[in-house]
This record gives structure tokens, sequence and C-alpha cells, in this order.
């Protein structure tokens, strides 16, 4: 999977890409936005969160990016009574009367995380331990995980009855939270065609997990102009209302900005957006593209703002 300069492997990288929406739009109707921020943080190493309400294929479109890119791939529902050792696993006795560890469904590339605000905050910080570290402990014993690791988790917006909202600082270790919205009504016209006769889409494996690995450090090693540095920084400083950088309007509408790891996401997402356009090194541009599923969640509006109607998207792009 060697390539002899960065310019032939960022073109690899944007083939690619190509290649897997056109696999994953055989499975997917629409949803275009949200395969590419959901592609954009498998390539940047990073996690996502899909926010929408029942029926929009959020499992489906899981199931589909992980058969295209040849991994392994669980799905964890959550639930009230879901335990840590759940999903990390737990050590039994075996019959040679010495403990060994049984692994749990976090041992794979992919995760789905149906539902993760239905389970309290103890099995959540679980997930979200394996998230950060890449590992996970068991007994005094920590376990790596297999790379590429990747979840992706969904929330359901409305029904709040008895769910544990993430905290903000858990909120925080998603890369992107990506809202998903209704099909148009040609693109349900579509769904509902394919999806009621016994056709079944087959799709091809485009890539693989060695070279997964390989284009997320091709990724990390796009240079990047310091102004693009300096915008997304500003951006991010923007957002905090008790920072230099807050406009009045900032200092009304939000009680709380995006922390710096925001900032490190804008820089990384930037970049594989720059690739998968077709640049070698990413512009304002790139930034502004991925603002708002990096910065909608790591921002607390105020009572002002919600009085207003004002959203978060809404906020963010009077930043711009």
């Amino acid at each position: 999977m060697q390539h002899h300069t960065d310019v032939e492997a960022a073109d690899a990288l944007k083939n690619a890409f190509e290649k897997i929406r056109t696999e994953i739009g055989k499975v997917i109707i629409g949803q275009d936005d949200v395969v590419k921020s959901v592609l954009i943080s498998v390539f940047s190493n990073g996690h996502c969160l899909l926010v929408g309400v029942p029926g929009l294929a959020k499992t489906l479109l899981v199931q589909t990016v992980a058969q295209v890119l040849d991994l392994d791939f669980n799905r964890i529902q959550f639930t009230p009574d879901l335990m840590p050792s759940d999903i990390i696993g737990s050590e039994i006795l075996g019959e040679d009367r010495n403990f060994k560890f049984i692994r749990g469904p976090i041992f794979s590339n992919i995760i789905l995380a149906d539902e993760i605000n239905r389970t309290p905050p103890k099995t959540q910080a679980a997930l979200l331990e394996a998230m950060q570290e890449k590992a996970v402990t068991a007994a005094g014993v920590t376990h790596k995980l297999a790379q590429p690791f990747f979840v992706l988790a969904t929330q359901n917006p409305i029904e709040q009855e008895g769910t544990y909202p993430l905290p903000e600082a858990q909120l925080d270790r998603f890369m992107f939270n990506v809202s998903l919205d209704y099909p148009t009504f040609a693109e349900e016209l579509q769904v509902v065609k394919n999806t009621t006769s016994s056709l079944k889409p087959s799709v091809d494996k485009i890539l693989n997990a060695e070279q997964i690995v390989y284009f997320q450090q091709l990724v990390r090693n796009i240079p990047v102009a310091d102004n693009v540095l300096e915008y997304a920084v500003k951006l991010v400083g923007k957002t905090r209302p008790q920072g230099e950088l807050a406009t009045p309007q900032v200092k009304k509408m939000l009680n709380w900005g995006a922390g710096p790891r925001a900032s490190q996401f804008l820089i990384l997402g930037a970049k594989c957006h720059a690739v998968i356009s077709g640049k070698y090194s990413p512009d304002i541009e790139d930034v502004q593209a991925i603002a708002k599923p990096i910065l909608r969640h790591r921002i607390v509006r105020s009572y002002h703002a919600e009085a207003e109607g004002l959203t978060a998207d809404k906020i963010i792009e009077g930043l711009f």
C-alpha cells in the first residue's frame, strides 16, 4: 500500500473516498452529508455521534460502512441495565481453576453504540475510556483494542424519558455530532421502493484495516498553513463567552464555549476534507465546512438563545 509520494497517496485517498461513497450509496439513499462526516471521522481517527429520530437508517449506515471498509463490526444496544462488563468483557474461572478474560463486544473495529443515552453513567464511562485510550482495563490488566477503532454512537433526540444525557466532558470525546434529517419526498420514495422488494443490494469491499490506518497517518502528515491554524484556533476562541475573542452576541447567547480539543479536531477534519476535495493542504473553507458538526455539541446555549430560538448552528455560522 506504499505510495511513492504524499501527493500520490492523497490522490489514492480521494479515489478511495469516492468509491466508498458510491458503494454506500447503493444501500443508503440520500444522507450525503452524514456519510461524508462519518468517513471524515474514520480517516481522522475520531468518533462520531449520530443524533436523529428512529428509522433514519443509522444502524444500516454503520453496517454498510463496516462492510465497505472490510472491518469487524459489533452493535451494542444500550439499556438501563447494561453493565460495564457487558461491553468490555469479564474474568471467568476456567476449568483449569485459572481466571481467564472473555472479551466483550468492544473488541471490534467499528462499534455501533445504539442509544448511548439510555444507559447509566458508569457504563457510558466504560465505553468512553475505550474511545479515549484505545484500550480497556479489566481486573488490573490492560487489553489493547484492534486498530482502526471507531465508535459510532446514536442518540434519539425526542424521547428523553429514562435517559442519561452524556456529560459535556464525555460529549467532547466525539469528534463529530451529526444530526440526521428526514429524507426528502423523492428519497423516501426510493427507500420504500428498495426496502419493500426482494432486491438485496450487495456492496464491494474497497479498503481494509491496514489501508485505513495508513490513510489515517497520511491525514496527520498533511501540511497546514499558519493562517489556517490561526483561523481554527480563533474560531474556537470566539465561542468562549469569558474569552477575549468573544463578541457581545456570544457573551449573551452562550454560557460555555468549546475546549482545545475542538481546535485539534477542526485542523484534523479540515486536512481530511481538503484531501477528499482534491486539495493537498486545507484552507479556511475546509475549516468552515466541518465547523458545525465539530462545535455544535461543545457549546452551551444561554437562556437568551433558547428563548429566541437560536440554534447552535446559527450561532456557529455567526462566527465565520
